[in-house]
């Protein structure tokens, strides 16, 4: 599928999410720690959006549950990773938002004065 759009703009949720698991793969917890530490406390969202937008996430293909355990931990704990879709999305996601920054520092440079 090479046309993304249907799945831009992405929503907040989704693009944090998305950002956090394209580094490592994470559980939910660690996902939502990583979105603070990327929002800098910022941004946080409550259980009841982060595993909603997981759930629509897994179901778009952009994300895969995958087995990690650690020794000790609590085997109901669910990884999460980023596919090559998910990854491509993401991109498209970033290189939206660079051109809306882009408009936006065009816009709101300072006029130049014009000699009458």
């Amino acid at each position: 599928m090479d046309d993304l759009s249907p799945f831009l703009p992405l929503s907040p949720a989704a693009l944090h999410i998305l950002l956090a698991l394209s580094s490592e793969d994470r559980h939910g917890y660690g996902i939502m720690q990583e979105i603070a530490r990327q929002s800098e406390g910022k941004y946080k969202p409550g259980p009841g959006t982060l595993y909603d937008n997981l759930q629509k996430l897994l179901n778009q293909s952009m994300l895969e549950e995958v087995e990690r355990r650690h020794a000790g931990e609590d085997e109901r704990r669910r990884y999460y990773r980023l596919t090559r879709f998910g990854r491509r999305v993401l991109a498209a996601e970033v290189e939206r938002l660079e051109n809306v920054v882009r408009a936006a520092k065009t816009n709101l440079r300072p006029a130049t004065r014009r000699a009458v």
